[in-house]
Protein backbone atom coordinates (compact mmCIF):
# COMPACT_ATOMS: atom_id res chain seq x y z
CA UNK A 1 0.00 0.00 0.00
CA UNK A 2 1.07 3.54 -0.72
CA UNK A 3 -0.15 6.17 1.73
CA UNK A 4 -0.91 9.80 0.83
CA UNK A 5 -2.05 12.18 3.55
CA UNK A 6 -3.38 15.67 2.97
CA UNK A 7 -1.90 18.04 1.90
CA UNK A 8 0.53 15.81 -0.03
CA UNK A 9 -0.28 15.73 -3.75
CA UNK A 10 -0.50 12.53 -5.76
CA UNK A 11 -0.65 12.24 -9.52
CA UNK A 12 0.92 8.82 -9.94
CA UNK A 13 -0.43 5.65 -11.50
CA UNK A 14 -2.31 2.77 -9.96
CA UNK A 15 -5.52 2.02 -8.16
CA UNK A 16 -6.45 4.66 -5.56
CA UNK A 17 -8.83 4.56 -2.59
CA UNK A 18 -10.12 7.72 -0.92
CA UNK A 19 -11.04 7.49 2.77
CA UNK A 20 -14.11 9.70 3.07
CA UNK A 21 -16.07 10.27 6.24
CA UNK A 22 -15.79 11.72 9.68
CA UNK A 23 -12.62 13.51 10.71
CA UNK A 24 -13.62 15.98 13.42
CA UNK A 25 -14.75 14.80 16.84
CA UNK A 26 -14.60 11.11 16.02
CA UNK A 27 -12.18 8.19 16.34
CA UNK A 28 -9.26 7.88 13.93
CA UNK A 29 -10.90 5.16 11.85
CA UNK A 30 -8.62 6.08 8.93
CA UNK A 31 -5.61 4.76 10.84
CA UNK A 32 -7.40 1.47 11.50
CA UNK A 33 -8.41 1.22 7.83
CA UNK A 34 -4.90 1.93 6.56
CA UNK A 35 -3.44 -0.77 8.80
CA UNK A 36 -6.07 -3.29 7.67
CA UNK A 37 -5.41 -2.63 3.96
CA UNK A 38 -1.62 -2.37 4.25
CA UNK A 39 -1.01 -5.60 2.33
CA UNK A 40 -2.87 -4.50 -0.83
CA UNK A 41 -1.51 -2.88 -3.98
CA UNK A 42 -3.43 0.38 -3.65
CA UNK A 43 -2.73 4.04 -2.99
CA UNK A 44 -4.72 5.27 -0.02
CA UNK A 45 -5.74 8.94 0.15
CA UNK A 46 -6.30 10.11 3.71
CA UNK A 47 -7.75 13.60 4.19
CA UNK A 48 -7.23 13.40 7.95
CA UNK A 49 -3.95 15.19 8.65
CA UNK A 50 -1.75 14.25 11.56
CA UNK A 51 -1.63 18.02 12.30
CA UNK A 52 -3.91 20.71 10.92
CA UNK A 53 -2.66 24.33 10.83
CA UNK A 54 -5.58 25.97 12.66
CA UNK A 55 -3.74 29.32 12.68
CA UNK A 56 -3.57 29.45 8.85
CA UNK A 57 -6.61 31.29 7.41
CA UNK A 58 -6.09 29.53 4.04
CA UNK A 59 -5.82 26.01 5.42
CA UNK A 60 -9.50 25.14 5.27
CA UNK A 61 -9.90 26.17 1.63
CA UNK A 62 -6.73 24.26 0.75
CA UNK A 63 -8.06 21.20 2.56
CA UNK A 64 -11.36 21.34 0.66
CA UNK A 65 -9.44 21.64 -2.61
CA UNK A 66 -7.23 18.69 -1.77
CA UNK A 67 -10.23 16.54 -0.85
CA UNK A 68 -12.10 17.48 -4.04
CA UNK A 69 -9.09 16.76 -6.26
CA UNK A 70 -8.20 13.45 -4.65
CA UNK A 71 -11.77 12.22 -4.31
CA UNK A 72 -12.10 12.70 -8.07
CA UNK A 73 -8.73 11.04 -8.73
CA UNK A 74 -9.67 7.96 -6.69
CA UNK A 75 -10.97 4.81 -8.37
CA UNK A 76 -12.91 3.87 -5.23
CA UNK A 77 -14.17 5.79 -2.23
CA UNK A 78 -14.83 4.29 1.16
CA UNK A 79 -17.28 6.30 3.26
CA UNK A 80 -17.42 5.63 6.98
CA UNK A 81 -19.68 7.58 9.32
CA UNK A 82 -18.65 6.83 12.90
CA UNK A 83 -20.84 7.45 15.91
CA UNK A 84 -20.11 10.88 17.37
CA UNK A 85 -21.98 12.75 20.06
CA UNK A 86 -20.88 16.11 18.66
CA UNK A 87 -20.67 15.77 14.86
CA UNK A 88 -23.09 14.74 12.14
CA UNK A 89 -20.21 14.98 9.63
CA UNK A 90 -21.98 17.31 7.17
CA UNK A 91 -19.03 17.65 4.78
CA UNK A 92 -18.79 13.88 4.43
CA UNK A 93 -22.54 13.72 3.75
CA UNK A 94 -22.10 16.35 1.04
CA UNK A 95 -19.18 14.42 -0.46
CA UNK A 96 -21.24 11.22 -0.42
CA UNK A 97 -24.06 12.95 -2.29
CA UNK A 98 -21.61 14.33 -4.84
CA UNK A 99 -19.95 10.93 -5.33
CA UNK A 100 -23.30 9.20 -5.77
CA UNK A 101 -24.46 11.81 -8.31
CA UNK A 102 -21.22 11.43 -10.27
CA UNK A 103 -21.47 7.63 -10.37
CA UNK A 104 -18.34 6.94 -8.33
CA UNK A 105 -17.50 3.43 -7.16
CA UNK A 106 -18.35 3.36 -3.46
CA UNK A 107 -18.22 1.30 -0.32
CA UNK A 108 -20.35 2.83 2.44
CA UNK A 109 -20.77 2.11 6.12
CA UNK A 110 -22.18 3.86 9.16
CA UNK A 111 -21.90 2.95 12.78
CA UNK A 112 -25.26 1.80 14.11
CA UNK A 113 -25.15 4.76 16.53
CA UNK A 114 -24.48 7.35 13.82
CA UNK A 115 -27.29 9.90 14.13
CA UNK A 116 -27.92 10.12 10.36
CA UNK A 117 -27.68 6.38 9.60
CA UNK A 118 -31.37 6.10 8.65
CA UNK A 119 -30.98 9.03 6.25
CA UNK A 120 -27.87 7.55 4.61
CA UNK A 121 -29.53 4.14 4.17
CA UNK A 122 -32.80 5.61 2.85
CA UNK A 123 -31.15 8.04 0.43
CA UNK A 124 -28.84 5.36 -0.97
CA UNK A 125 -31.75 2.93 -1.39
CA UNK A 126 -33.18 5.40 -3.90
CA UNK A 127 -29.99 6.74 -5.48
CA UNK A 128 -28.07 3.43 -5.56
CA UNK A 129 -30.46 0.51 -5.13
CA UNK A 130 -28.48 -2.55 -4.18
CA UNK A 131 -25.59 -0.66 -2.56
CA UNK A 132 -25.27 -2.21 0.87
CA UNK A 133 -24.60 0.14 3.79
CA UNK A 134 -22.41 -1.71 6.26
CA UNK A 135 -22.90 -1.27 9.99
CA UNK A 136 -19.38 -1.94 11.30
CA UNK A 137 -16.01 -0.56 10.33
CA UNK A 138 -14.68 -4.11 10.03
CA UNK A 139 -17.36 -5.05 7.48
CA UNK A 140 -16.83 -1.81 5.56
CA UNK A 141 -13.07 -2.42 5.38
CA UNK A 142 -13.64 -6.00 4.22
CA UNK A 143 -15.99 -4.76 1.48
CA UNK A 144 -13.23 -2.35 0.40
CA UNK A 145 -10.74 -5.19 0.31
CA UNK A 146 -13.11 -7.17 -1.93
CA UNK A 147 -13.68 -4.17 -4.24
CA UNK A 148 -9.94 -3.50 -4.53
CA UNK A 149 -9.22 -7.13 -5.39
CA UNK A 150 -12.04 -7.13 -7.99
CA UNK A 151 -10.60 -4.00 -9.61
CA UNK A 152 -7.28 -5.75 -10.23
Amino acid sequence: MRYVEAPEEFTGPGLCLFLAGGISDCPDWQKTTAAALNDLDVTLFNPRRSTFPLHDPNAEAAQVGWEYQHLHRADLAMFWFPDSSTSHQPIALYELGMAVAEGADLVVGTDTGYVRRTNVVAQLSHARPGLHVHSTLTDTIEACRTAIRAAR
